[in-house]
Formats: C-alpha cells, structure tokens, sequence
C-alpha cells in the first residue's frame, strides 16, 4: 500500500479497531494521556511529522517551537509534538495553526499543553493534547530537534510513522506495520458491525458476545 493508500484505509477505521489490533498484534502504539481539544467529530489519520521541545536555555534569539517544520509540512502531515508531558506552558498556539492550516496540514497531537484552542476549532484543524492553557511558550520553550524519533506518553514514534485519532484517543502505527494492522483492524471493524447488527435484530447481548456466535479476530484468520 502507497501512503496514501494507508492514511485512506485508516480514515475509514477508528481509534478503537486499530487498538484492538496493535493489541492483537503484540504491538504499542495505542495512548491513554491525550485527547481531542475539541470536538472534531472525524477521524484525524497522517503521517506523522515530529518536533521535540526543549527549556529555553540561554537569553537572546530561540527557534520558535513548531516553526520550521510547519514551514516544509506538506498535505496529511500531522505535527507530533514532544514537550515530555508538561502542562504548565503551551507548545502551539492560533498563529502555527493558521500557517499550518495553509500547509495542508492534517492534525497536531501534543504531549504536552496548547492554547487559543477556538482558533483551531474556527480553522476545523483538529488538536489532541493532555490539556489546553493561556502561557504561551515565547521564552520559555523552544524546538530542539524535528523529524527525528520521539516519545509521546511513553510510545516510541518516528516520523513517516502514522497515526489515527478521534474522540476515543490516539494510536501510533509504524510505517513497517501499517499494512497488517490495518488488515486486521478492518476485519475486527467488520466483525463488531456484524455484532452491533445482531443486537439490533434482537438476539441477547450475552449471546451475541459470547466468542462461540462471533469469534475473535486473530492473526491467523483471513
């Protein structure tokens, strides 16, 4: 599959299969701390574009977080944003979501903080973060590294990676696993919609989610 192939295959998944499939798998990649800033409503899925955050070091001139990657994102990048988890300062702000709005840019996920979340929302760019706060990062953070490998919650994420996020949280898929996790995600999606339709009709939930009516989804299956 193309990349852009997987990012449509994922578009049309949601956070949960896919988890359910890392975990099948015996992979990471599902996240627990983030969620959406507000409520997008849709399925955020691309290639993942990284930035590590540093304490601003010394007086003078800094690069500003986030701005030089913004500057060369290209269409379906989603900006992921290592600030280590910290809350008490925000790492993107309304002036990188209207640049990177421009760019085509598909999401940003932050472990850490953001603001002028209403910005985001009026420009329908979709933000996940652990939290939102008014202290801007001028002078206090600054961007360290881009497009190297990063830790976000505690899952390891390089870029060309891809990620999928929607109201129930955040999953990271390497680039070498996309194709089987999404094969299996979509086979599990399908067997809860066959679960989901045989409620519908009236057959006891107990039954119906007894593994004997509807067996899970394995590796092994096809």
């Amino acid at each position: 599959m193309s990349p852009e192939e997987i990012i449509t295959a994922l578009r049309g998944l949601d956070s949960c299969a896919v988890s359910d499939a890392l975990d099948t798998l015996g992979l990471p990649g599902a996240v627990t701390a983030l969620k959406p800033m507000w409520p997008a409503g849709t399925v955020l899925a691309g290639r993942v574009r990284t930035v590590t955050a540093a304490p601003k070091a010394t007086a003078g001139p800094a690069t500003h977080i986030a701005t030089p990657l913004v500057a060369i994102t290209e269409p379906d990048d989603v900006v992921v944003i290592d600030n280590h988890g910290r809350t008490d300062v925000s790492c993107w702000g309304g002036l990188l979501a209207e640049a990177a709005v421009r760019r085509g840019v598909a999401g940003v996920i932050v472990d850490g903080a953001c603001r002028d979340v209403q910005e985001s929302e009026a420009l329908k760019l979709p933000v996940f973060a652990r939290t939102a706060v008014p202290v801007s990062a001028r002078g206090r953070i600054v961007q360290a590294a881009m497009d190297e490998r990063i830790q976000i919650a505690g899952i390891s994420v390089a870029p060309q990676d891809f990620v999928l996020a929607d109201v129930n949280g955040v999953v990271f898929v390497a680039a070498a696993d996309a194709e089987r996790v999404i094969e299996l995600a979509q086979r599990i999606a399908e067997r809860e919609a066959r679960m989901a339709e045989a409620v519908r009709s009236g057959r006891d939930v107990q039954e119906v989610m007894h593994d004997s009516q509807f067996p899970s989804v394995t590796v092994e299956q096809r």
